[in-house]
C-alpha cells in the first residue's frame, strides 16, 4: 500500500487536444499536491514520452484529431513490456466508457469534469 506522499510523487501525463482541459487538470493535480505532472496536446508523442518517463498514470482524452485515444492505447499496448497500461480515459461520450475499458483503460473520468470525483479517481489509480 502506498502512502500519500508516494502517491503525490506519481508521474502523471495529461493528453488532451484542448488546452483548457489540460490547464484544468494541471491545476486540479497541483492543488491536490501532485509534483510530477506533464502534458501534451500531441497524441503522436505519447508512446515516446511514456517510454522515456514510465508514467504511473496517463490521463488520456479519447476525442482527438490525427490519433484518437483508442489508437493511442493500442500503440501503448504494443509497447508496454509488463502488459499493464496505466491509462484513465477522459470522455464526454458515455458510449465510449465500456469500449475504453475493453481496450485496456483502467478507469475513466467523464467530461465535463466533476473535480472532486476526478481527484478521487486519480488518487485511487
Amino acid at each position: 500500500m502506498l502512502n500519500t506522499s508516494e502517491i503525490l510523487r506519481a508521474g502523471i501525463l495529461i493528453v488532451d487536444d484542448q488546452e483548457v482541459n489540460i490547464r484544468l487538470l494541471e491545476q486540479l493535480l497541483s492543488e491536490a499536491g501532485y509534483t510530477r505532472v506533464a502534458s501534451t496536446m500531441n497524441p503522436l508523442e505519447v508512446c515516446a514520452l511514456h517510454r522515456r518517463n514510465d508514467y504511473d498514470l496517463i490521463l488520456l482524452d479519447l476525442q482527438m484529431p490525427t490519433m484518437d485515444g483508442f489508437q493511442v492505447m493500442a500503440a501503448l499496448n504494443a509497447n508496454v513490456a509488463d502488459g499493464y497500461l496505466p491509462v484513465m480515459v477522459l470522455t464526454a461520450q458515455p458510449g465510449h466508457r465500456l469500449r475504453a475499458l475493453q481496450a485496456g483503460a483502467k478507469d475513466f473520468i467523464s467530461k465535463p469534469f466533476d473535480l472532486v470525483e476526478a481527484r478521487t479517481r486519480i488518487h485511487n489509480m
